[in-house]
């Protein structure tokens, strides 16, 4: 079993602080202002595929900067992004994640899905072979170029139809690659990560080496522990450049952070969500009829995990990550005794959590 590997970015960690929410004891009525103050998206129709054995929620972190209606954030806040321009990005959904919650009790897998994948991209005009992370935004600018030569259409409006259609073709796109149906999803952008972030006072991990990365991310940290603010935790979250695995240390960074979230959720009791709540109404969407406390109430536990990259522009991919997701699950739900030997998780061993839970990452 591989714990604290890989995966989770700017919005894993809250859909699952909802388990921690609801095992707290928070009161019914906050948990309830939550849930009907978060805007819900209609992009899994009734008729998708369902699972049959638990329940598979995708996770999206959205590069844009844009808020749900379209605005950009402001001045002081995109400087503290660290992130270039307002438009940098576009809508990719760089961030990628699918936890599925087993009916039978036992913990829940998250497994990450590394966004450079090539996938056939559903829901996008002519079903091009790019990179999986492109979904979302081919599909968003597909629409609007519809909407607006057919007209009557506000800015808002635009945007939300136009990033309905992302979601759509985004869920689909990850439902045809994995081999596994998406029952349903959460969607937070990088303006959305730092004020949740904010919203959390800082958040406490740990570094093996100091590492600095100044010109993309704005990362410059000491090794050691050390507890970050909203803007060190998106450079600590979004750092690539000068870690020797890149994207893959990337995302052990992210899963720290969700890890450390969870603990001083824990910690400190529902008091670490208050004003949590607020941020999250603004900047989460959740798809329609998801029933977010039920969910969180069956999580007993999440084992973490990353799925390989397959795939070329050219070659197929999915065989191989049918086959990933496959072991994956088996391996991490329910690990059956063998007297054969068997070919490894395409996942490779990590080193047990310290003693405080609190990972130390490159």
């Amino acid at each position: 079993m591989r714990e604290f590997s890989l995966v989770v970015a700017r919005i894993a960690w809250i859909a699952l602080a909802v388990a921690v929410l609801a095992g707290s004891g928070v009161a019914w009525t906050t948990y309830h202002d939550l849930d009907t103050g978060l805007r819900r998206s209609r992009a899994i129709p009734e008729d998708a595929p369902r699972s049959a054995d638990g329940l598979n929620v995708l996770l999206m972190g959205l590069t844009t900067r844009r808020d749900l209606d379209g605005n950009p954030p402001p001045d002081e806040v995109l400087e503290m992004l660290h992130a270039g321009d307002v438009d940098r990005g576009g809508y990719n959904a760089n961030t990628l994640m699918l936890v599925h919650i087993p009916d039978d009790g036992s913990p829940a897998t998250a497994m990450s899905v590394p966004r450079d994948n090539y996938a056939v991209l559903h829901g996008v005009e002519g079903s091009p072979r790019e990179k999986i992370k492109e979904a979302y935004g081919r599909a968003k600018e597909d629409e609007e170029r519809r909407l607006v030569a057919e007209g009557g259409h506000d800015a808002a409006e635009l945007e939300w139809l136009g990033r309905e259609a992302g979601r759509r073709a985004q869920v689909a796109t990850v439902r045809e690659f994995l081999g596994v149906p998406v029952d349903a999803f959460a969607e937070l952008s990088l303006t959305g990560f730092y004020h949740l972030a904010e919203a959390l006072h800082g958040v406490d991990v740990c570094l093996n080496a100091a590492t600095a990365d100044r010109e993309f991310s704005g990362a410059d940290f000491p090794a050691g522990r050390q507890r970050l603010d909203a803007a060190q935790a998106l450079a600590f979250v979004r750092q690539r450049h000068g870690l020797r695995h890149g994207d893959l240390d990337r995302t052990r960074r992210q899963q720290a952070f969700l890890k450390a979230v969870l603990l001083r959720v824990r910690e400190q009791g529902p008091a670490a969500l208050g004003p949590v709540v607020d941020v999250a109404k603004r900047n989460v969407v959740l798809s329609e009829g998801w029933d977010v406390l039920d969910a969180a109430r069956r999580v007993t536990g999440v084992r973490f995990t990353t799925l390989p990259i397959t795939g070329t522009p050219e070659a197929d991919g999915r065989e191989a990550m049918h086959t990933a997701v496959g072991i994956t699950l088996g391996r991490l739900i329910a690990p059956k005794p063998s007297t054969t030997a068997s070919k490894p998780a395409p996942t490779s061993p990590s080193p047990p959590p310290p003693a405080d839970g609190i990972p130390c990452v490159d």
